[in-house]
């Protein structure tokens, strides 16, 4: 079993930066693609970005393109979205996923997700 903990969500004004963290148990983590996902009031869960198992690939989608930036630290078992020119529509809960099994692409169609996390908000104000 792994568990999943976010971190680093927060209210900042558009245009600002926030960092994520999310730290995993165990000793598995070097073997998991992560991922990032959000939930914005009354909408669907959404895809956000994704790092295969060593960090080499990673996925994002469109509307965070040039904006987010997803790393990870297997030495730390920690995963990290950097999130730069917020915009009012990324206000959202924050997710962290893992996945044993596929690519950091098929995260992105939240195939094959074994762990979630909580979730940390994040709310961006214009």
């Amino acid at each position: 079993q792994v568990q999943l903990v976010e971190s680093g969500g927060g209210l900042v004004q558009a245009g600002g930066s926030l960092k994520l963290s999310c730290a995993a148990s165990g000793r598995t983590f070097s073997r998991l693609n992560m991922g990032w996902f959000r939930q914005a009031p009354g909408k669907e869960r959404e895809f956000v970005a994704a790092i295969s198992r060593s960090g080499g690939d990673t996925y994002y989608e469109d509307s965070v393109k040039g904006r987010f930036t997803i790393s990870r630290d297997n030495a730390k078992n920690t995963v990290y979205l950097q999130m730069n020119s917020l915009k009012p529509e990324d206000t959202a809960v924050y997710s962290c996923a893992a996945a044993f099994g596929g690519t950091a692409h098929t995260m992105g169609l939240m195939l094959g997700i074994n762990y979630w996390g909580q979730g940390t908000q994040v709310t961006v104000s214009s």
